[in-house]
């Protein structure tokens, strides 16, 4: 959605050899999403990864949350989801399968007050992942989610900070490296035989 970011990052990895387009594009929009798709195909021939990573947050105490701000984070992190996913599902099996990573969250497997939007549409991503990798299982399409824990992007906004590496096992927040070498796994066929599970990096916090 930040197209002077996004350009700029196209450019820098451009810089390093990879072969690199930006598109900006809203998940919620079907035209813009064939777009991205359209584009990708014209570019580069066919699509193999989808990496499903577009979210957004609310934290607001569930009496107090608008339905429209409801409606918007459900539309995001879950609508969304499945729209770009069926786009990438409809060239997999013109093709020769393909591989979806979808970005769940560490609350979409445990609950958190104050998050009932947010908690909703990413524990509806976890099993989204498992019933499309059921129904695609014998068609070479591979569906796994990423559950991060408390990543240190700009996603937690003003929250502070030390409360969530107090929470934490680790008592550290992760790295968006860390994510991308779970991505890189799942994408990879070094997770050949895994396809409808979760791939949870969140410092120990669900294991308490």
């Amino acid at each position: 959605m930040d197209e002077t970011k996004g350009k700029a990052f196209a450019s820098e990895l451009a810089s390093q050899s990879a072969k690199v387009i930006f598109i900006t594009a809203d998940v919620t929009n079907e035209d813009q999403v064939n777009k991205v798709f359209e584009t990708t195909i014209e570019k580069f021939g066919k699509v193999d990864i989808l990496f499903n990573n577009a979210g957004i947050g609310a934290v607001k105490p569930s009496e107090e949350l608008e339905y429209a701000e409801w409606r918007k984070t459900v539309n995001v992190d879950l609508d969304g989801v499945f729209l770009v996913a069926q786009k990438a599902i409809k060239q997999f099996l013109q093709a020769d399968g393909g591989v979806i990573i979808n970005t769940a969250s560490m609350y979409g497997l445990v609950g958190s007050p104050g998050s009932a939007a947010y908690n909703a549409a990413k524990g509806g991503v976890v099993n989204l992942t498992r019933s499309l990798a059921l129904e695609y299982a014998e068609r070479n399409i591979r569906v796994n989610a990423l559950c991060p824990g408390f990543i240190d992007t700009p996603i937690l906004g003003d929250t502070d900070r030390q409360d969530l590496i107090a929470s934490t096992p680790m008592k550290r927040l992760g790295q968006p490296e860390e994510m991308a070498k779970g991505v890189l796994f799942l994408a990879s066929d070094d997770s050949s035989f895994m396809t409808g599970n979760t791939l949870t990096l969140d410092g120990g916090y669900t294991a308490q």
